[in-house]
């Protein structure tokens, strides 16, 4: 019974997490890491959103690998990976409470940053340092896209989110072997990532529809309170 409801909590949450992702660019980890150490152990959620994310981006990026800025792409995704290996030790160092209030931390940070309109300067050096950052962030926290989010907000909406799943694919890939190389591939990141992948196609398809045809900034608003809740939640939860 539990790992049944368990299953549906999951396919719930990866549908709004896809959903997120079709509007907004990169709201699927957001949205799955701090809802699903609700329920289970913060190192399984961080794996199985990073898994059921690979599958999402790469079927987006299939979709829409024409609009990314390549040098963007590879440039990101090489950044990532050299900062993956941090973000490795702290997941393997830190217990429950702390990745739970650093997960909690990251997003309530991003809310803040993306309410007030914080810009990077565009530049080589500030995607680098995005990628770096993202890297370790995605192997300790499962949410790589604050500095992505905040590196690529020059582009225009279409460019902006093919290039975000492009590196989000090419980061998740590199993630996910890297979890399975250290054993942290579980029943539990297993079960969580076979119903969270029966979510994704009506959540895209669902946040796709909005995306063509409601103002992405009235979602963005719904989206940032409702990260707000979690992040608080999940840092009430961390105490």
């Amino acid at each position: 019974m539990a790992d049944l409801l368990l299953a549906a909590a999951s396919f719930g949450v990866f549908l709004f997490a896809a959903l997120a992702q079709a509007v907004t660019g990169f709201g699927s980890a957001l949205v799955a890491v701090p809802l699903l150490t609700l329920a289970v152990d913060p190192v399984t959620a961080v794996v199985a959103s990073t898994t059921v994310g690979l599958v999402l981006t790469a079927g987006s990026w299939r979709h829409e690998r024409l609009h990314a800025d390549a040098v963007q792409v590879r440039r990101l995704t090489l950044a990532g990976v050299l900062g993956m290996p941090l973000g490795l030790v702290a997941l393997a160092l830190c217990d429950e409470h702390t990745l739970t209030r650093l997960i909690g931390g990251v997003l309530l940070a991003l809310v803040g940053l993306l309410s007030l309109g914080v810009r990077l300067p565009e530049g080589g050096a500030t995607a680098w340092t995005a990628g770096v950052v993202s890297g370790g962030l995605l192997t300790s926290t499962g949410m790589n896209g604050p500095p992505l989010v905040l590196a690529l907000q020059g582009l225009e909406p279409r460019r902006y989110r093919a290039t975000l799943q492009a590196v989000f694919c090419g980061q998740d890939a590199v993630a996910v072997a890297a979890f399975i190389a250290m054993g942290h591939l579980s029943t539990g990141v297993l079960l969580l990532t076979a119903t969270g992948v029966l979510g994704l196609p009506l959540g895209w398809a669902i946040g796709d529809r909005v995306f063509r045809r409601v103002p992405a900034e009235r979602f963005r608003l719904i989206v940032l309170g409702g990260l707000t809740v979690t992040a608080v939640t999940v840092l009430a939860g961390g105490l």
